[in-house]
């Protein structure tokens, strides 16, 4: 089906000399057992950026789904510059000038960048001329301020650059609208800066942005617009300098929310996690080298970094599932290299890992059950204070299940997480050193509030923290100090505080030693 023959012309046209770009007018969408949009309003002007804010589950995503195609809204109504369009499909958008850029890229790593960009195009021949489709890809580049190299493999580049290919696709297919799907979640701080950069540059050439996300900083920079969506609704919308990220976050999930950096108001104890000159490698290849960290009771030391560059080798180094080549590691005093997971908690040590179910959970047992999966236990297990606890954990951390008995699999990545950091946070006084890794991962922002206040809890009730996260904010905010992994190795150590977040930022890309 062509674009004339999907839009309804003449009709559902809007009041107004200057008709918005792209508008949904009261959408509806629903999945088995849930309303992801509820009459829903939403426009984006042409050279506007416009921010769809919210939790996670709020609709936002789905929303954004329905303006580019992918999914038919059950009621309600899609306009493109005033006129009803009735779109089928993504290609079906990317008639009318839609195109959405999702999350995680699909892209092609063995390809070229210019043979990603042309990929399922129409009227390519047999025989594709390279010099030609290169020289097409380079000048929407440099149009529009996107520095690469069409021949460049597409699996050798950076998330960053990765990014850059999908937005320069959706311009050399002349789309008019972009719709990012939360753009900064794999990327470095300095990326983020040139992606806002791009961003600009398109508002520029008269293209219409809509951003969505759920970061608060980011959303206040950019954005000319915000519309704040909860439960599949919207719940506010505010003008360009309208708004502070607290009263954001307030509209996000309908209560004050704080934001406030948390430190550790006493003096750290004594030395209970120690990594010592710790090298990996595997196949040859340096993963982690000369790694050496000591983290004290009632202290919280940051590792940000870029993913792939060693974070999470290093916590399953220190965690007990992996042996380094070289090095040492001491838990609560106990030399636990080489002796496995289970010595490793026996010594002292709770594990939160980054692979929620493939490593943290067993998905087919129920909250109970997995509770009790780290627990020293004899012949007779005490499900029944299991059951007790596991009812206490889903008020206080506000996990959404139809109860404790229910399997993990049932449960939304960010309430399966909730369960695990139960689990860990809660191990009783045997566990002086937390090794969390992502621990907000997938959770909205009322959430990220509770699980910060936990952590800043253990942390004054003396214990030691190792906090590995990608999300340079969470890290900044709950640290007391910050080590950047580039690469297997650190290469900076900053205090926790914000007046280093550049610095930080910049060793995270590795621009700086």
């Amino acid at each position: 089906m062509n674009a004339s023959s999907e839009a309804t012309q003449g009709s559902h046209r809007e009041n107004g000399a200057t008709p918005f770009a792209l508008s949904a007018r009261n959408v509806t969408k629903k999945f088995p057992g849930v309303v992801a949009n509820k009459q829903v309003n939403f426009d984006v002007a042409r050279g506007e950026v416009h921010t769809l804010l919210g939790e996670n589950g709020a609709g936002k995503s789905t929303l954004a789904s329905i303006l580019s195609g992918l999914y038919r809204p059950d009621e309600g109504t899609v306009l493109r510059n005033g006129i009803e369009i009735r779109l089928t499909s993504p290609r079906s958008g990317l008639s009318h000038g839609i195109a959405m850029v999702h999350q995680h890229f699909r892209l092609v790593d063995r390809f070229t960048v210019a043979e990603n960009v042309v990929l399922g195009s129409k009227g390519l021949t047999f025989v594709l001329q390279p010099k030609d489709i290169e020289a097409k890809v380079a000048e929407v580049c440099e149009k529009f301020g996107l520095p690469l190299d069409p021949r460049a493999v597409v699996g050798e580049l950076s998330a960053g650059q990765r990014q850059r290919v999908e937005i320069i696709k959706a311009l050399y297919h002349g789309a008019e609208v972009l719709l990012l799907d939360e753009p900064t979640a794999l990327l470095a701080p300095p990326e983020v800066v040139k992606l806002f950069e791009t961003v600009r540059a398109m508002t520029s050439a008269g293209k219409s942005v809509v951003f969505v996300s759920h970061k608060l900083g980011e959303v206040v920079d950019i954005s000319d617009r915000i519309t704040v969506m909860r439960d599949g609704k919207v719940t506010g919308s505010v003008k360009r300098g309208g708004a502070n990220a607290s009263r954001l976050a307030e509209l996000m999930v309908g209560r004050e929310i704080t934001l406030a950096p948390r430190r550790g108001k006493s003096d750290s104890g004594e030395v209970l996690l120690s990594v010592s000159q710790v090298h990996l490698s595997h196949d040859q290849i340096k993963i982690l080298s000369d790694v050496n960290i000591k983290v004290r009771g009632g202290e919280i030391l940051g590792i940000a970094g870029v993913s792939g560059n060693g974070q999470r080798d290093l916590a399953e180094v220190i965690s007990g599932l992996r042996q380094p080549n070289k090095g040492a590691v001491t838990v609560c005093g106990v030399p636990t290299s080489g002796l496995g997971a289970r010595a490793t908690r026996k010594a002292g040590l709770a594990y939160v890992p980054e692979d929620r179910l493939g490593t943290g959970l067993a998905p087919s047992l129920s909250m109970v059950d997995n509770l009790l999966l780290t627990r020293e236990r004899g012949f007779l297990v005490d499900r029944k204070s299991a059951l007790t606890e596991a009812e206490g954990f889903i008020e206080k951390l506000e996990i959404k299940t139809p109860g404790p008995l229910t399997s993990i699999r049932k449960l939304s990545g960010g309430n399966a997480q909730k369960v695990l950091l139960a689990r860990e946070l809660f191990s009783g006084d045997m566990s002086r050193v937390l090794v969390v890794c992502s621990p907000t991962r997938g959770l909205d922002v009322g959430a990220v509030e509770a699980v910060h206040t936990l952590l800043d809890e253990a942390r004054k009730n003396g214990k030691a923290i190792l906090l590995i996260s990608e999300d340079l904010d969470e890290v900044m905010t709950l640290a007391d100090r910050v080590i950047v992994l580039y690469r297997g190795k650190i290469v900076l150590e900053a205090r926790g505080v914000s007046e280093d977040f550049e610095a930080v930022g910049r060793a995270m890309a590795g621009l700086s030693a």
